[in-house]
């Protein structure tokens, strides 16, 4: 096994995460040690899902960019054939210019 160093954490984050391992039950050292595991694990298991879609075809051609313009603009409709204002939803809204 290999050991690994962070260095400068701030402290009121190693608190967080010192009050968290202790919540469970867990020493700040295995906490951590479950957190790193866990995300190694997700960022393979991602990139194996992304490799299975590699190459294909069979989808859109849009960039990530493009699609969230295009869902943008579907929510910009429905809003306004619901007849709400793009400002319904903004509490901080005072009306001043």
């Amino acid at each position: 096994m290999v050991a690994l160093q962070i260095r400068d954490v701030p402290e009121e984050v190693r608190d967080v995460l010192a009050t968290q391992a202790k919540i469970r039950g867990q020493s700040l050292q295995a906490y951590l040690l479950e957190m790193v595991t866990m995300e190694a694990r997700r960022a393979s298991t991602v990139g194996r899902i992304l490799q299975q879609f590699e190459g294909r075809t069979d989808g859109s051609r849009l960039t990530r960019g493009a699609a969230g313009r295009l869902v943008d603009g579907a929510r910009a409709g429905r809003d306004r054939r619901a007849g709400h204002d793009d400002h319904d939803d903004d509490d901080h809204d005072t009306g001043a210019p």
